[in-house]
């Protein structure tokens, strides 16, 4: 049995509707705190529903939703954000046009206190501040392995280089969870590997870390805990050799590949 103080997020009997269609019924899971969480199952399983149900994108219609011992079952985005989880997206969402660094400063300005007077004013405080997250965010695009000058155009970076800059923009928010929607898509063998090293680190610095992946490899090689979804339901849930192993996972798999 987990402790409360063990637990980052706790779902209880979720189950969201769109008209006659069930995304998601009664899905329960829990994840740790500290741990690399991984969410698997066949296209149109119900993986993207909960996890935009998790960051606010959606509102669930039964069940509770827990974070760090509170409860966010009816929250918009920003809310969950402030209260700790910062996500990417499956489809790069960077803003093209900004460089590097303003993309990440946009992620870190979540947690500034000199608000719109002090920017319009440009007041000593709001300088001081301003130099402050840039230089975190120069810190962080150095963690996350861009080499790029700062000053370099989103878009001009390479598509690992952007799924990089994105997991930088997410974690200047300071976030608790870290949850990434398929951050390997796209990705050769030599990138996913550099991938997967990043996000290891990233667990050692305290950060919990949420992955919905099709590369089923990376997942098994990478999670502590795996869930599976099929058709809106939790099939299977625990340690990624038990998961594997699991007659109803490989039963929903068959004809879907690595799915």
């Amino acid at each position: 049995m987990t402790s409360p103080s063990e637990t980052l997020i706790e779902l209880t009997g979720i189950c969201k509707r769109f008209g006659g269609l069930a995304a998601l019924s009664d899905v329960s899971l829990h994840i740790r705190r500290g741990e690399i969480y991984g969410l698997i199952g066949p296209n149109g399983a119900g993986k993207t529903t909960l996890f935009n149900v998790i960051t606010g994108l959606y509102q669930l219609d039964a069940g509770t939703f827990n974070f760090a011992g509170r409860a966010y079952a009816h929250c918009k985005p920003h809310v969950l954000a402030q209260a700790g989880i910062a996500r990417t997206f499956q489809n790069i969402r960077l803003f093209a046009n900004m460089t590097t660094l303003e993309n990440v400063m946009v992620g870190r300005h979540l947690r500034t206190h000199s608000g719109i007077w002090g920017a319009l004013t440009r007041s000593p405080a709001a300088r001081e501040e301003e130099r402050v997250i840039a230089e975190r965010a120069h810190q962080l695009l150095s963690y996350v392995g861009i080499r790029r000058p700062a000053n370099t155009l989103a878009k001009n970076l390479s598509y690992g280089e952007q799924r990089r800059l994105e997991i930088a923009r997410a974690l200047a928010t300071d976030p608790m969870l870290l949850a990434l929607d398929e951050p390997a898509a796209g990705m050769n063998s030599t990138e996913t590997e550099s991938l997967k090293t990043l996000l290891q680190d990233i667990r050692s610095q305290g950060v919990t870390v949420l992955l919905i992946e099709h590369d089923v490899k990376l997942i098994m090689g990478l999670c502590d805990r795996v869930a599976v979804l099929d058709y809106g339901k939790k099939i299977a849930e625990g340690v990624p050799e038990q998961v594997r192993n699991d007659p109803a996972v490989i039963s929903a798999y068959l004809g879907c590949g690595d799915d």
